[in-house]
């Protein structure tokens, strides 16, 4: 969520920068609505401080009368002419008083009235506003590359080892699955429809042995917490890590409960810290968690249809920090290099791409995607998406943190990346690694993962 400050003082400057992202937002309609609530504000303050003079002046009148109920009790010691005058004197006070504390009783409850009903049209007002606000994308850090579409997105030279070449014709990861016995495409469908897979035997043994090895990885050589977070999650998370109401169309949620399935696991570490104030001393916060993804992928139809590239379940190692603004972008250059590592670690040709301001996204100010080559279906697969969303996301789900010097709490800045994303690893390793023989050459680094096996057919 951007800051409301930042709308009110240039909503034309705001309303550029999400034309540069090739999107639109309720700019005009949320300054309006922000007028309205801050003048009704304004109204209530007054209406608050009218109220506190009349009851103040209840309070005078009350002792007033307090110390003529007094007086006419004692009577008067002075001649009988003076007591009578003073005691008629005193009746007429009396009953004046009492009429003017019932008139501002009267105004008091009135006053009153005119709050509540101003305060429920505030409640009206600012349940809009935030709804409204909900709709707004993230804005481009002033270093994003500018273009309405991905043709603007910047390739970065590949890395790692050389595009592998072959003496014979390679097999794409569907061809070389069944072959091999390591995935079954007809079965999957069988038990789930379209886009659905099972692998089996050494196909499955190798998934698992991957993500061991990457959470492992991470945790010893990067630094970073393991978690392992519920898979269903209620909808106030998925505000929170700004996939609702924008993605409402990709989640798979429970028909009973207010249980959504997660796409990934940075909607649960978004909302790990939720409605928390951090000490800047413990920051950055680094955490990695391994979880099975669902998304229904209903406006992917005719892309990847081949294979198991998009699915609408699949696995992910994901990495997240909690930082301060002024650490965020030295923290977004460590998580690319963590996640590359990986892509080194496997062997694996890889390359950046930086997005632009079109293939942004909603929460990112800045990404990069991490592709790898895999040589069977002649391909870059994205394995990595990895994300600087600076205090939009934190301050959706209110993650703050306490300056160490003293002063408020300030938002945090929130960064994610895949650490990486099965089963395109899955896809290149079968395809870069396969042999004249139909065999596939397992990388070193998961032998210890796999209990000693080096290849898989042959």
């Amino acid at each position: 969520m951007l800051d409301i400050n930042l709308i009110r003082e240039k909503p034309d400057w705001v309303k550029d920068q999400i034309a540069k992202l090739n999107d639109t937002a309720p700019i005009d309609e949320i300054v309006v609505l922000d007028e309205k609530r801050r003048s009704i504000i304004q109204q209530v303050e007054i209406l608050r401080q009218n109220r506190n003079v009349e009851s103040k002046k209840i309070g005078r009148l009350m002792g007033s009368i307090k110390k003529l109920e007094k007086e006419l009790q004692k009577g008067s010691k002075e001649t009988r002419t003076h007591r009578d005058d003073n005691i008629k004197k005193m009746n007429a006070d009396y009953v004046n008083y009492r009429e003017e504390v019932e008139s501002a009783k009267l105004e008091t409850r009135k006053i009153g009235d005119q709050i509540s009903d101003l305060d429920n049209e505030l409640r009206d007002i600012e349940d809009e506003l935030n709804l409204l606000m909900l709709w707004v994308p993230n804005l481009p850090h002033q270093d994003v590359p500018e273009g309405p579409d991905d043709s603007y997105n910047v390739t970065f030279d590949p890395k790692g080892p050389p595009i592998p070449s072959f003496d014979f014709e390679p097999l794409a990861h569907w061809d070389l699955g069944p072959l091999l016995g390591i995935i079954d495409f007809e079965r999957g469908v069988k038990l789930s429809g379209s886009r659905f897979y099972l692998l089996q035997a050494m196909g499955a043994r190798l998934q698992r042995a991957l993500i061991q090895f990457m959470l492992n990885f991470h945790i010893e050589s990067h630094g970073y917490v393991e978690i392992y977070p519920p898979y269903m999650v209620r909808s106030e998370m998925f505000v929170g890590a700004a996939q609702l109401p924008k993605f409402a169309h990709n989640i798979y949620r429970d028909a009973e409960e207010d249980f959504m399935w997660l796409g990934t696991a940075e909607i649960a570490l978004t909302n790990i810290h939720r409605d928390e104030i951090l000490a800047e001393e413990d920051l950055t916060l680094n955490y990695v968690a391994y979880t099975a993804c669902f998304r229904r992928e209903k406006f992917s139809a005719g892309r990847d249809v081949r294979g198991i590239k998009r699915g609408h379940q699949f696995d992910k190692v994901e990495m997240y920090k909690f930082t301060t603004p002024e650490q965020s972008y030295q923290e977004l250059d460590v998580l690319i290099s963590d996640a590359t590592d990986i892509c080194e670690a496997l062997e694996l040709p890889y390359r950046l791409v930086e997005m632009a301001t079109g293939d942004l996204g909603f929460a990112a100010a800045r990404k990069f995607d991490i592709e790898v080559y895999a040589a069977g279906c002649g391909e870059w697969l994205e394995v990595s998406s990895v994300s600087n969303c600076e205090a939009f996301q934190a301050r959706r789900a209110n993650v703050r943190y306490r300056p160490a010097g003293g002063g408020k709490p300030r938002t945090v800045h929130t960064l994610n990346g895949s650490g990486l994303a099965l089963p395109r690893v899955l896809i290149a390793i079968l395809e870069n690694n396969q042999q004249e023989d139909g065999s596939i050459n397992i990388p070193e680094a998961l032998w210890p993962y796999m209990g000693g096996v080096t290849s898989i057919g042959g």
